[in-house]
């Protein structure tokens, strides 16, 4: 018994030095242990071994509260010790933070790889696994309606002209460029060759929607407060409204107005319960980055992996000419109203949530529906590149042509 509370006491004695407790607490503890320790040793002295442990036991029992109830008062960075026991043990979040559009992109592949491998686990399962699956058009409604909330009806002048011109040329550009196309490839998508699985529908949705997080970040380094705040009026990008309206002009299969109203509603219902109430506008903008991950695995889950390399190939291409064509055409539209044309390039993106849009047009209109799924992976390949290649040609623009914030004052009024 005096062996088995000399081991206890030994490793006690070093987890209480590793804590730093009251010295003076730790030569009662040794001169106990010591006794303890060489009375087992001695065959003959079992009943002194036995009032030992007993007198070890209790001493020990008396000091280990007094020092914990002592560690408590005299030591109050330990009660920190709960957040650093629950620190970050794998950095999950910053890792895929590092893959431009990651929390898009991660999540989407990982869908598609349990779509492929385990294509039965919403069945098996249903329920809430289920819906984690299936639910990417529940997930969008609330997204767009905490992005609507981040909208605010009162602008100055500068970011409604900011904010107008860069949203009216990325818009126009994506029209103009959907309806030629559309009148070559109709609503089908390509079947043969290198460009097989492009389509209409993936240019436009492509075209679309820019990267509000990539804008706003590089215009809070090049550009100024209002700069970042334009953003505001391009939110109005988001969804598949416009790009329904783009298909429509260009002579392609057309949308009930319900499914038109229906793709609107929920921003707009967002943009009037942040308008009414500050609080909730704070309460609803801290919700689109959280949904994202959410809404891209259910958006992969129906994806499928054989036709993922050839579409992401294509996908590298499209990233190519949107941040070409459209970063040409924003570029001039931000110097003809006193811009030095960095703003354009940095709207030259495809937005993460873009790659939700082909399945909501197919599910508002099945004649989509062929296309959808490979102009999914298109969108999505065009994330990633427009997230990598932006940044660069903004750096570059800002280098040459000046940032906005070295412009005077009066060039920006």
């Amino acid at each position: 018994m005096g062996i088995n509370v000399r081991l206890l006491a030994v490793n006690y004695m070093r987890e209480l030095r590793k804590k730093n407790y009251k010295k003076r607490i730790i030569p009662v503890k040794i001169k106990i242990l010591a006794h303890s320790a060489q009375s087992a040793m001695n065959p003959w002295g079992c009943l002194k071994t036995v009032r030992f442990a007993l007198s070890a036991c209790s001493v020990w029992f008396l000091v280990s509260f007094y020092c914990a109830n002592q560690s408590f008062l005299s030591f109050p960075d330990k009660r920190n010790a709960v957040t650093q026991l629950e620190g970050s043990v794998m950095q999950i979040k910053k890792t895929m933070e590092r893959v431009p559009g990651g929390l898009m992109v991660i999540p989407l592949l990982l869908g598609a790889l349990c779509n492929t491998f385990f294509p039965n686990t919403p069945k098996i399962f249903g329920s809430f696994t289920g819906g984690l699956f299936t639910g990417a058009t529940s997930i969008l409604a609330v997204y767009y309606v905490c992005m609507g909330a981040t909208i605010s009806f009162k602008t100055t002048p500068y970011i409604i002209k900011k904010g107008g011109v860069l949203f009216m040329a990325k818009v126009g550009v994506a029209a103009i460029i959907g309806i030629v196309v559309g009148q070559f490839l109709g609503e089908a998508p390509v079947e043969e060759g290198f460009f097989a699985g492009i389509s209409t529908l993936a240019i436009v949705a492509a075209l679309n929607d820019t990267n509000g997080g990539l804008y706003m970040a590089l215009m809070g380094q090049y550009g100024r407060p209002r700069d970042v705040a334009a953003y505001s009026i391009m939110c109005l990008e988001s969804g598949p409204f416009l790009t329904m309206v783009t298909l429509g002009v260009a002579g392609l299969s057309a949308f009930p107005w319900q499914m038109m109203v229906g793709a609107i509603f929920p921003l707009v219902l967002g943009m009037i319960l942040g308008n009414l109430d500050k609080d909730m506008r704070d309460f609803l903008k801290a919700a689109p980055a959280v949904l994202i991950p959410f809404f891209a695995f259910a958006l992969g889950t129906g994806l499928d992996l054989s036709k993922v390399w050839n579409a992401g190939l294509l996908g590298v291409g499209l990233g190519f000419c949107v941040v070409i064509v459209t970063g040409v055409v924003l570029f001039v539209g931000d110097r003809l109203t006193g811009g030095t044309g960095v703003a354009g390039l940095a709207a030259s993106s495809t937005a993460g949530n873009a790659a939700a849009v082909p399945m909501i047009i197919a599910q508002a209109n099945p004649v989509y529906a062929p296309a959808a799924q490979q102009a999914t992976v298109l969108v999505a390949a065009c994330v990633v590149v427009t997230a990598i290649l932006t940044p660069l040609l903004t750096a570059w623009g800002a280098k040459t042509f000046g940032a906005p914030k070295d412009l005077p004052d009066e060039n920006e009024a």
